[in-house]
């Protein structure tokens, strides 16, 4: 069993929708449990430069609705030299914590595994990412919200991609990972979706997009036509490619990257309850004397997944949406 008196928590990497309502699940929960919680600042920078504060319930009314995260996050370089590890495992000694709870995504948690060769306290992850790209959990905290933010953008490109009868490229976040490209893309109706999983794009085989778009021209005549696509999918992005599909077709391709627009915004329900779900049971395995797991959630169950295999890009984009919009995808 853990005998937890006093517990961390911080959020790192990229925000998500949700990482407030994280925050407040754990320290209710903790609270209720009578163990003491501090929230590190700025990630794992905060930890290093011991930037913290003392939660009580009174910081967390009111943020379940919040997107960010009153943690502030941030990338932290120094976590990746020799020492930075070995400094971070020395603070949370000499602060008497005797857990800690990072929120985040599969960077923060290689970060987490590197503390735990020189930590003596238990260290568990809870995904939160627009990207859902972490193993061992459906859906990571921010991606429901993510799809609809993507999906109001979408939806009002395609009135004036209708408009002009004109061809729209809209590049959606997801580092290495389709996920969020699938989704959205399925749900906006998109024409086409490129995403890393569905093969390597380049200048020399890019007519696997241009023919689709032609045989559309065929059928339709003129028309707005929507490509979604995920970024780093085509070298020099997305504004690149529609250069590249513009002299290729003789028609005018405009291209929109959403950015971060994609990362902020209140959290929809799907999100809260998730984000509410992994905290408190994150707190609740702790004290079952959990260590180095991801709190994740399958099939509507909470389960363990270990720390040093959320990383492992095993989790696979729906092959049946896959297989349906590539069957649809090229008419």
């Amino acid at each position: 069993m853990g005998n937890i008196k006093r517990l961390a928590v911080l959020t790192s990497g990229g925000d998500a929708p949700g990482m407030n309502a994280c925050i407040r699940a754990v320290l209710l929960t903790a609270n209720a449990c009578n163990i003491d919680v501090i929230g590190f600042k700025h990630g794992f920078n905060g930890l290093l430069e011991q930037e913290f504060q003392t939660l009580h319930p009174h910081h967390v009314d009111n943020i379940i609705q919040r997107g960010g995260t009153i943690l502030k996050s941030a990338r932290c370089p120094a976590m990746e030299q020799p020492d930075g590890p070995v400094k971070a495992a020395a603070i949370l000694d000499q602060l008497n914590i005797d857990a800690l709870i990072v929120i985040g995504g599969d960077g923060s948690f290689r970060g987490t595994m590197a503390i735990s060769k020189h930590y003596r306290g238990q260290l568990i992850g809870v995904p939160g990412t627009i990207d859902n790209d972490v193993d061992g959990t459906d859906t990571t905290i921010g991606f429901a919200t993510a799809i609809d933010t993507a999906l109001d953008a979408i939806d009002k490109i395609r009135d004036t991609a209708d408009a002009f009868e004109r061809i729209f490229l809209v590049e959606l976040m997801g580092r290495h990972s389709g996920y969020l490209s699938l989704a959205a893309g399925i749900a906006g109706g998109a024409e086409q979706i490129i995403c890393p999983e569905f093969g390597k794009l380049d200048a020399d085989n890019l007519n696997t997009i241009i023919t689709p778009i032609k045989h559309a021209q065929l059928l339709k005549g003129k028309t707005s036509y929507l490509i979604v696509v995920a970024e780093h999918s085509y070298p020099g992005g997305v504004t690149a490619l529609a250069e590249a599909l513009t002299m290729a077709i003789g028609i005018e391709c405009r291209a929109c990257i959403l950015g971060h627009i994609q990362r902020g915004g209140s959290p929809v329900g799907a999100d809260r309850i998730l984000a509410t779900k992994l905290g408190a049971f994150a707190v609740e395995q702790l004290l079952q004397g959990a260590n180095l797991v991801m709190a994740g959630e399958v099939d509507g169950e909470a389960r363990l997944y270990p720390l040093a295999k959320t990383g492992e890009r095993a989790k696979a984009i729906d092959p049946f949406l896959v297989r349906w919009q590539q069957q649809i995808g090229s008419f």
